[in-house]
């Protein structure tokens, strides 16, 4: 199957989807040096997103979250692809510099697990 989105970050990913309807701060939230929620209050606390398809609404926080997720990427702990509800600018610009397929906007439902594709340059995620 395959849902259309929007493109934000080229490039294709695959990997487990890893999911949560909170926004995610990665400044300060997500450690850059191994990929773990460190947030206590987030419910992702103590999971890693190195190598997964990371599904959240939005980002929120500090402009520096780019710059966190460009530490994940150069520590080999960033996420495989990045689906967001509605990519917000913090979220998209550190997709974009760290090279992190990301897309928003799908226009179906994802799987409530399982391993799925995101090619941000055509904007889809797919699955069996």
């Amino acid at each position: 199957m395959i849902i259309q989105g929007r493109s934000i970050a080229k490039g294709t990913g695959t990997g487990p989807l890893l999911i949560t309807d909170t926004p995610i701060s990665f400044l300060g939230g997500v450690d850059p040096k191994t990929g773990i929620v460190i947030d206590e209050t987030h419910p992702l606390f103590g999971k890693s997103i190195a190598g997964k398809v990371l599904v959240f609404p939005y980002g929120k926080g500090s402009t520096v979250g780019s710059y966190v997720l460009y530490s994940l990427a150069k520590n080999h702990v960033a996420p495989a692809a990045i689906i967001n509800t509605e990519c917000e600018t913090i979220i998209a610009t550190g997709a974009i510099i760290s090279e992190i397929p990301t897309v928003d906007r799908l226009n179906g439902d994802l799987p409530a697990d399982g391993v799925v594709t995101v090619d941000g340059t055509r904007g889809t995620v797919s699955f069996a």
